[in-house]
């Protein structure tokens, strides 16, 4: 079974769109620069290698906000919803 993964390419018009070519290469993909068709460059990514993100917990601040508390978030929704 072959699978191919067409490499992502711009040309110099769609090179503007920076939002795009961002996301590209923060994805880990090299991206063709086309002129007329035809492949004038290859960017490739740089590799740096970031340390996994620390997230903080949230069940444990959570629970000293609100405590053992239930909010009825459907009841309160309603509630907003019936003064329209």
């Amino acid at each position: 079974m072959c699978h191919i993964v067409a490499m992502p390419s711009v040309n110099m018009r769609q090179l503007r769109d920076t939002k795009r070519l961002k996301a590209w290469l923060r994805a880990g993909k090299t991206v063709e620069l086309c002129d007329r068709n035809k492949r004038i460059a290859r960017i490739i990514p740089e590799n740096l290698e970031k340390s996994p993100a620390n997230w903080p917990d949230f069940e444990a601040l959570a629970k000293e906000i609100i405590g053992d508390r239930v909010l009825p978030g459907a009841d309160l929704l309603i509630e907003e919803r019936g003064r329209y």
